[in-house]
């Protein structure tokens, strides 16, 4: 059963922040029947892939927060980064396009490809049809400093430019995943269901440290995992350590930061390039529960839950909650 004191409190603090809500209802959570028999535990999910704008995905439930600050502060223009599979700035391109306001995005080609999918396809397309203006960098070497260069750009076209932070992870983002951490303990409370661990796919940070700080209030018996998609733990755990920080402060709690639990073992070779245990377990959710995955985040990290599993990583016998944040449009930028 959550805490429901600190239920009460998360609650509460959650209406001091202005909200448009783009998510609505929760999202379902439901046992993986066919999985579960086949791993031989109980495998639950957290259905984030199926928000209801632009195919779905967890970054909806940041923007409902920094979209409502751009428009407090008059915005007309979203500005955004990331790599030209993102699913963050598919999501923030659709929601611009609902209301009506201009979207920019800075994108990068992390992996180097001149493969037509990836240029084109999945992601890539939807921009296009969001009527999304895209500006094409090397890298991103530093993301908020070239998302300024573009709002000086813009502002001296008499826009009025708000700009979102890469994977929407900043502590007014990270509280879509306080409002996921809610719904997770009402959830679990009233299927009767006791989860012993979380997982999770740990990249800009934003979904872990959200969930990182209201799970341990709320479940703190509960394990929480995640496994990185673009870096090693040593380089991923500052970053939501920080973020967790900065959230907490954000919704005045006291005490320590969340310990951060990271599994490093599953994002080679690197961001963005699909690897043979990601693809094996895309398949196998396929195989089994119809279950969409993405090469990119929730298939290498339904991977560490598998070889987790294998190797005995999880504590006890209990049911396991993979929260999957989304990103099926990318399996059509990565058709090899």
């Amino acid at each position: 059963m959550p805490d429901s004191s600190s239920l009460s409190i998360l609650k509460h603090q959650l209406e001091n922040y202005s909200r448009i809500d783009l998510v609505g209802n929760s999202t379902p959570l439901e046992r993986l029947n066919r999985l579960s028999d086949y791993v031989g535990r109980d495998i639950y999910i957290k259905r984030d892939d199926v928000t209801p704008l632009a195919m779905g995905g967890n970054k909806l439930r940041k923007l409902e927060f920094l979209v409502a600050a751009a428009i407090e502060e008059g915005a007309d223009t979203l500005i955004t980064a990331g790599a030209i599979q993102s699913n963050h700035v598919r999501q923030t391109a659709a929601v611009a396009a609902k209301l009506g306001l201009k979207c920019l995005a800075v994108l990068e080609n992390p992996i180097g490809t001149d493969e037509h999918n990836y240029l084109t396809n999945g992601n890539r397309l939807l921009l296009d049809l969001f009527n999304t203006e895209v500006v094409m960098c090397d890298s991103l070497y530093d993301p908020m400093a070239q998302m300024e260069e573009q709002a000086t750009l813009l502002e001296a076209q008499g826009f009025r430019p708000y700009i979102i932070p890469v994977g929407g992870s900043n502590a007014l983002g990270a509280l879509g995943y306080v409002q996921c951490a809610i719904e997770i303990a009402e959830q679990s409370s009233a299927g009767f269901v006791d989860f012993s661990a979380v997982v999770v796919a740990s990249g800009s940070a934003g979904t872990h440290a959200g969930l990182a700080v209201a799970l341990r209030e709320l479940m703190p018996s509960t394990r929480l995992i995640g496994v990185t998609v673009s870096r090693k733990a040593e380089d991923q755990r500052p970053k939501v350590e920080t973020l967790s920080n900065e959230l907490m402060q954000l919704l005045e709690l006291e005490g320590e930061t969340p310990e951060i639990e990271l599994w490093d073992e599953y994002f080679a070779p690197r961001y963005g390039e699909p690897n043979q245990e990601g693809l094996a377990a895309i398949k196998l959710l396929a195989e089994k529960e119809a279950m969409l995955l993405d090469p990119v985040y929730t298939g290498k990290t339904m991977a560490g839950l598998l070889d987790g599993l294998e190797r005995q990583r999880f504590p006890g016998d209990g049911p396991i909650l993979f929260v999957h944040t989304g990103g099926a449009p990318a399996l059509f930028a990565y058709a090899k």
